[in-house]
């Protein structure tokens, strides 16, 4: 098969629209719910209440040692089952946050537990509620101190927007390899032109991580 620019030229503006439609969105809204949900549950940990404590480390446990795909099932197929029914994009979103908010709480636990006892110390000594302990003294420590670490984790759920499509989402692959390809019976230039665009998206996001990265390592 070989390949042609016009038909590539033709379908391109249709896999942006997905791209950004579905793809982009999930991306955004996933990471966002994840950064907020990731956040409670390592405060969470952190209380010490022991009913909240253990159940919330057992979720995450849980959710972490199984797949998103199994996630994203159970959400849009089980749920509906039992009369919460979704809309395939909102499934994918809450699915992709919720799996990722499990990791986003290991980061901030250890980004948590790197800020010095000094700094607990001093907040105690200026009589600080516990409140602004953390609001004004830990948190911005901790994720500025993981904040590369998050986005890590942000570029790995955009390269698993995929997986969507399993639950009907039509993101940027379903639509290269389906919508397009299939309609027209040429997977060539849909599925190459949507690596690029997966590529082009992630590669130069990377880079840009891995530069705050290094401005943010303490100087020798």
């Amino acid at each position: 098969m070989i390949w042609d620019w016009g038909y590539a030229l033709e379908i391109l503006p249709t896999l942006l629209l997905a791209f950004v439609k579905y793809t982009l969105v999930a991306t955004v809204l996933g990471t966002i719910i994840a950064a907020a949900l990731g956040l409670v549950f390592a405060i969470i940990r952190r209380t010490g209440v022991p009913v909240l404590t253990q159940g919330t480390t057992a979720f995450i446990e849980v959710i972490r040692s199984t797949p998103l795909v199994l996630h994203l099932f159970i959400l849009f197929v089980v749920f509906a089952q039992l009369g919460l029914t979704m809309e395939p994009l909102t499934a994918g979103v809450i699915g992709l946050g919720v799996h990722y908010a499990c990791f986003y709480a290991e980061v901030y636990r250890a980004g948590i537990d790197a800020v010095p006892a000094g700094q607990w110390e001093a907040a105690t000594a200026l009589n600080l509620g516990r409140q602004h302990t953390w609001l004004d003294v830990v948190l911005p420590q901790a994720v500025r101190n993981v904040l590369p670490s998050l986005g890590n984790y942000a570029v790995s759920m955009f390269k698993e927007t995929p997986f969507l499509a399993l639950i009907t989402v039509p993101e940027l692959v379903l639509t290269a390899q389906s919508t397009i390809g299939g309609a027209n019976f040429r997977y060539l230039e849909p599925i190459t032109l949507a690596g690029f665009i997966f590529l082009a998206a992630s590669y130069p996001t990377a880079l840009a991580l891995r530069r705050l990265e290094r401005r943010m390592q303490p100087a020798a």
